[in-house]
């Protein structure tokens, strides 16, 4: 088989899943695009190219994945997964999906499995406590270098290019002594440290919520949202099951009184007898739509005042219907 092209989502697990497919077919032209991308049809695919760690878009040439509400989109479009070519698989990143796949043809080259299994545990969010995700490992160094903030985005996008084509050529040991991948590290530690606080002091639990289950991320009264990883949550407040996180809406770069919402699921409900579906509550307040472990909408509001009252009495009827699906 012979394809042009990569098609990846800019994340570690797409990077590493694009490094082992360029290895493969010897392909350097490398694409980038998030989920929404794919969903609307904004990028040109065909059966030329390779899709890595992003939802059907319905062309091309193998596709992988593995993020369980891709398929049900799949299932809810009446598409068997098995006559796509490539490989679905419930696998805790898409890199194993693919590693499985070529290693039972070929023999891949042996630093892979190194990188593989610790893009296992990054992308499944596999991390016990703050420390334990402060810890530094090769993979985890340079998953720090990936969501570095701080520069233009045609410069992130040649820098993942790059490391694209170094984690395909080197082992991993020998990556992270590259003075761009230590000087990026430092710069991530720094921008880390703004995030966590930024999460605690926007963070807090509905007075009902006694377990503290839902932590409600309030980020609307900034002028300009702050780019955060959401899953730090959970490590500052083990106990909780899902973010509630609420954005402003820019339109034009100019704040308006609409507020994004979303709901995401903590893994930990995988060891929980706790049944919830995020899609669902979306569905049922007229916010949105999504799958059980994630969805969003919005709250339209005319003006502040309105858009506070809104935000407070929606904050409520989610957790309402939250108890409710217990």
């Amino acid at each position: 088989m012979e394809f042009d092209s990569i098609i990846t989502h800019n994340d570690l697990d797409g990077i590493v899943s694009a490094a082992i497919c360029s290895s493969v077919f010897g392909i350097d032209r490398i694409k980038f695009a998030g989920p929404n991308n794919i969903a609307n049809a904004e990028i040109t695919i065909t059966s030329n190219d390779i899709v890595c760690d992003l939802p059907y878009p319905l062309e091309c040439g193998l596709w992988f994945d593995h993020h369980e509400g891709n398929l049900e989109e799949l299932r809810y479009r009446n598409i068997d997964v098995d006559d796509i070519p490539g490989k679905f698989d419930l696998q805790p990143s898409c890199a194993r999906v693919i590693f499985n796949y070529f290693n039972e043809q070929r023999d891949l080259p042996e630093y892979f499995d190194e990188l593989v299994r610790e893009t296992d545990i990054i992308d499944s969010f596999q991390y016990a406590s703050l420390e334990d995700w402060q810890r530094e490992t090769p993979a985890k160094i340079i998953d720090s270098t990936i969501r570095l903030q701080t520069e233009p985005y045609k410069q992130k996008l040649n820098y993942l290019r790059k490391l694209i084509f170094l984690l395909r050529d080197n082992p991993i040991q020998q990556v992270i002594e590259f003075d761009e991948i230590l000087q990026r590290y430092q710069n991530y530690l720094q921008e880390e440290e703004n995030i966590l606080q930024i999460i605690r002091r926007n963070s807090n639990f509905l007075e009902q919520d006694k377990s503290r289950e839902i932590i409600i991320l309030d980020l609307s009264g900034f002028s300009r949202p702050p780019r955060i990883i959401k899953n730090l949550a959970y490590l500052l407040y083990p106990e909780a099951l899902c973010v509630l996180e609420i954005r402003p809406i820019f339109r034009r770069q100019i704040k308006t009184t609409d507020l994004g919402i979303s709901l995401s699921l903590s893994i930990n409900l995988n060891n929980s007898e706790l049944s919830h579906d995020s899609g669902e509550i979306m569905r049922e307040l007229n916010l949105g739509d999504g799958h059980a472990g994630a969805a969003g909408g919005t709250i339209r509001s005319k003006n502040k005042a309105e858009m506070l009252k809104n935000k407070t009495k929606i904050i409520n009827e989610i957790f309402k219907l939250w108890q409710n699906q217990k």
